[in-house]
C-alpha cells in the first residue's frame, strides 16, 4: 500500500489509487463543488497535500517531482558532500553508541563490525517482519480513523480493541459508521494480512 492514496469527500470515498489518478480526482470534485475533501496516504493513514494549483497538465508535472522513479533516484546526485560509506551502493555511514564489550564482541566477527550489524539487522528484520506489517497497518488505520471518526460513536473503544488485536468486537463496534469510511478502516487494519 504504499504508494496508494484514498481521497474523502466528507464521509464519502472519492478515489483510491495512485498518487497521480487520486489528484487528478480531487481536482475536478472540487471545480464541481465546495465538499472539503481529505487526501491520505495508505500506507500511514495521515492526510497529505497536494498542490493541485493550475491545470491538470501542471498537477501531473508537480505531482511526478514528488515521486522520481526508483531509477531516477539511484541516479541522483547526494544532497550532501561525500563523506565515509559507500554512497553508490546506498550505504551511509552513522554513527553508534555501544559498549565496549558491544564493540569487542563485533570486532571479533568475521568481516567486523560492520558485517555483523547488517547481519543482526537483517535477521531481526526477517524475525520480526509479520509483527512490523501488523503494527503499520494498525497504525495506518488508527491515523485515519482519528481523522475521519474521532466523532463517531464507539471511537474510544473500537480504538481500544484495535490496539487489543480484538478483530471481532472492532469490526462490531464500527458496524454502524458510514460504509466508506468503515469499509476503509478495515482495509488498512487488514493490509498486514495481504
Amino acid at each position: 500500500m504504499t504508494d496508494t492514496f484514498t481521497a474523502f469527500a466528507g464521509q464519502r470515498r472519492l478515489a483510491s489509487g495512485p498518487m497521480t489518478e487520486v489528484a487528478l480526482a480531487v481536482k475536478r470534485a472540487q471545480a464541481r463543488g465546495n465538499e472539503p475533501i481529505v487526501i491520505f496516504t495508505d500506507a500511514t493513514g495521515r492526510p497529505i497535500d497536494f498542490d493541485l494549483r493550475g491545470d491538470e497538465r501542471e498537477v501531473v508535472a508537480r505531482l511526478a517531482k514528488l515521486a522520481p522513479p526508483p531509477s531516477a533516484q539511484a541516479t541522483e546526485p547526494p544532497s550532501e558532500p561525500r563523506g565515509r560509506g559507500r554512497p553508490k551502493l546506498g550505504v551511509v555511514a552513522r554513527e553508534v553508541t555501544l559498549l565496549p564489550r558491544h564493540w569487542e564482541w563485533l570486532n571479533d566477527q568475521p568481516g567486523g563490525a560492520s558485517v555483523a550489524l547488517r547481519k543482526l539487522v537483517d535477521d531481526a528484520r526477517r524475525a520480526s517482519g509479520d509483527k512490523d506489517r501488523e503494527r503499520q497497518a494498525r497504525d495506518a488505520a488508527y491515523h485515519f480513523m482519528a481523522t475521519m471518526a474521532g466523532n463517531l460513536a464507539n471511537f474510544e473503544e473500537a480504538s481500544r480493541a484495535l490496539f487489543a488485536d480484538d478483530r471481532r468486537r472492532f469490526v462490531g463496534l464500527i458496524a454502524d459508521w458510514p460504509t466508506d469510511i468503515r469499509d476503509h478502516i478495515v482495509k488498512l487494519a487488514c493490509s498486514d494480512r495481504a
